[in-house]
C-alpha cells in the first residue's frame, strides 16, 4: 500500500464533488474455478483499490457525505481461516494503513444502506455477477435496473481523479513497464524455430511472477499476429514466421504494464516483413511525437493512421487521396483497432466505467459505427498526468479481405490484387507506455529494442 495519507487525500478530493448522499464501493469477492474453495487468483476491484488500497476479498466501504464518515465493512479472520491460511494482518490494522478509523462487520452494510432512506446512494457499474446480485439486494432493485440506476456523477468524478496519475502512481507504472520490458526481452532472447508458443508464453509469465507480481492481462503470443486478441499458444515456430508478443506485468499494488513487440522466429526479418515493420514503427514514432497536453487523442490516431496509409501506398496496397481514405476508414482493412488507450490500475483503465466517460466527453462522442473508429478507446484531449499506450499495427485478416473484396469496398483506395499477395502475411504491432507531461511525454519503464536493427541484433545473438 501507499502511505495512508495518499488514500485519505484521494477520498477527501472525491467527497468534495458531492453535496450529499452516500458513495458505495464494492470490493471483489473470491471467484471459484470449479468448486467453492478452489478459486481464481484474487484481484481487487480497481476503484476500491484506488481509494482504500486493501487487497482482500469480502470488503465493502462507504463515504457518507452528509455524516462526513468513511466506513469499511468486513469481517476479521475466523479460526477456520487462520487454520488454513495462517494469521494475517488484522482487518483493523489494514484499515489503519488506509487511514480508516471506522470498521463494521460485513453484515451491517445492508442495515446502513437501508437506514439511508431518502438519501442518494451513488454506485458504479458492476461488472461481476456477484456484485450485481449484492447491489440489487442492497438497493431493492431488479438486476436489469442496475444499469439505469448507476450514478453518472460518481463515474465522472472517479474518472477525472483516476485519470491523472500521481507521483507515487508513476513509480508503480514505471516498475510495471520495466518488468514488462524484461518479459519481452526474455521472449526475444529464447524464441527459435521448433519451439512452441506455449514454451515462450510460460517463460514470459515466469518473469512477471519472479518480480513478485502477476500478468496484467492474458498473454497474446502468436505467429498468427493478425488475430488481435489471440490467447491460443498452440503453434510451433518455423523459419520465416513473425512472433507477435503482447504481454504486460501487474505490480503487487495492481498497476499495469502493456507492451508489444513483433520479431522474426529466425534471426532476420524477411524483406517484406522488414518493410511492413518499418511502416508500423514510423506510425508509432509519429504518434509519440504528437503527445502533449491539449491534443486530442483522436487526432493522434488519425496521424498514425495516415502514416500507415502512406507506407501502404509505397508498397502498392493503397492508392488515391490518403486523407480521404483515412477519413472514410479505408485504412481499416489493415488497421482495425485504435492507436492506444488509457492505462493505470487497469490495463484498459477504468473500462468498466464506460468508454464514453473514460475516453470521450459530452462534447466529443465516440464514433461507434465506423469500422476502426468504433474500437478507438481514447479520443479526448490529453492532460498532463494521463498514462496511455501507443500501439499502431498492420493486420492482414483473410476473412476481412475476402468480405471487402467481394463488395469492392473502397476500391478507389485499395489495390485488391496487391492485397492478395499479403493475405497470409499475418500481423505486426509495436507498443509502449507513455505518461503525458507538461511539455510533451515520457516513455515509462526502460528502453526495449524496437528498431529492426535492435531486434535483429538480439535475435542473432539468441542462437
Amino acid at each position: 500500500m501507499f502511505h495512508k495519507n495518499e488514500y485519505i487525500e484521494r477520498r477527501k478530493q472525491l467527497a468534495t464533488q458531492f453535496n450529499s448522499g452516500i458513495l458505495l464501493f464494492l470490493g471483489n469477492e473470491e471467484s471459484p474455478m470449479n468448486f467453492f474453495d478452489n478459486t481464481y487468483h484474487f484481484r481487487q476491484d480497481s476503484t476500491f483499490l484506488y481509494y482504500f488500497g486493501i487487497q482482500e476479498p469480502g470488503l465493502n466501504a462507504i463515504i457518507d457525505i452528509d455524516e462526513d464518515k468513511v466506513i469499511l465493512f468486513g469481517d476479521e479472520m475466523s479460526m477456520d481461516a487462520i487454520v488454513w491460511m495462517g494469521r494475517q494482518k488484522t482487518l483493523r490494522a489494514k484499515a489503519d494503513d488506509s487511514g480508516i478509523t471506522l470498521v463494521s462487520p460485513a453484515v451491517q452494510l445492508e442495515t446502513y444502506i437501508a437506514s439511508a432512506k431518502g438519501r442518494k446512494v451513488h454506485f458504479l457499474p458492476p461488472y461481476r455477477a456477484e456484485a450485481k446480485i449484492k447491489l440489487a439486494g442492497l438497493l431493492n432493485l431488479n438486476i436489469n435496473q442496475l444499469n439505469e440506476a448507476v450514478s453518472v456523477p460518481f463515474i465522472k468524478a472517479v474518472v477525472a481523479q483516476r485519470s491523472v496519475k500521481s507521483a507515487v502512481e508513476l513509480v508503480e507504472l514505471d516498475r510495471a513497464s520495466e518488468i514488462s520490458a524484461d518479459m519481452h526481452l526474455k521472449a526475444m532472447q529464447m524464441a527459435r524455430p521448433g519451439m512452441t508458443e506455449n514454451e515462450i508464453a510460460a517463460a514470459v509469465h515466469q518473469v512477471a511472477l519472479n518480480a513478485g507480481g502477476q500478468l496484467s492481462y492474458p498473454i497474446i503470443l502468436s505467429v498468427d499476429g493478425h488475430i488481435l486478441h489471440n490467447h491460443s499458444h498452440r503453434n510451433t515456430l518455423k523459419e520465416g514466421d513473425m512472433v507477435l508478443n503482447d504481454s504486460g506485468a501487474e505490480t503487487p499494488m495492481g498497476y499495469a504494464g502493456d507492451l508489444t513487440r513483433t520479431f522474426p522466429a529466425g534471426k532476420k526479418f524477411l524483406p517484406a516483413q522488414k518493410d511492413a515493420y518499418n511502416i508500423v514503427l514510423h506510425a508509432y514514432q509519429e504518434a509519440v511525437k504528437a503527445l502533449k497536453p491539449g491534443v486530442r487523442y483522436i487526432d493522434i490516431h488519425y496521424k498514425s493512421c495516415l502514416s500507415l496509409a502512406e507506407g501502404l501506398k509505397s508498397l502498392g496496397l493503397m492508392k488515391g487521396n490518403l486523407e480521404d481514405a483515412v477519413g472514410q476508414g479505408a485504412h481499416a482493412l489493415f488497421f482495425q483497432c485504435g492507436t492506444g488507450h488509457m492505462m493505470g490500475l487497469d490495463v484498459h483503465d477504468m473500462e468498466n466505467l464506460g468508454e464514453q466517460y473514460v475516453g470521450y466527453t459530452d462534447e466529443l462522442k465516440k464514433n461507434t459505427t465506423q469500422f476502426g473508429l468504433k474500437s478507438l478507446r481514447l479520443g479526448k484531449a490529453l492532460e498532463s498526468g494521463y498514462v496511455l499506450t501507443i500501439e499502431p499495427g498492420l493486420y492482414f485478416i483473410p476473412e476481412l479481405i475476402d468480405q471487402w473484396k467481394e463488395t469492392n469496398q473502397f476500391s478507389e483506395f485499395i489495390n485488391y490484387d496487391k492485397v492478395e499477395e499479403y493475405r497470409n502475411f499475418g500481423g505486426i504491432r509495436v507498443e509502449d507506455d507513455y505518461v503525458v507531461t507538461d511539455n510533451g511525454s515520457r516513455q515509462l519503464g526502460k528502453q526495449l529494442a524496437i528498431s529492426v536493427d535492435e531486434v535483429e541484433a538480439i535475435r542473432s545473438n539468441a542462437f
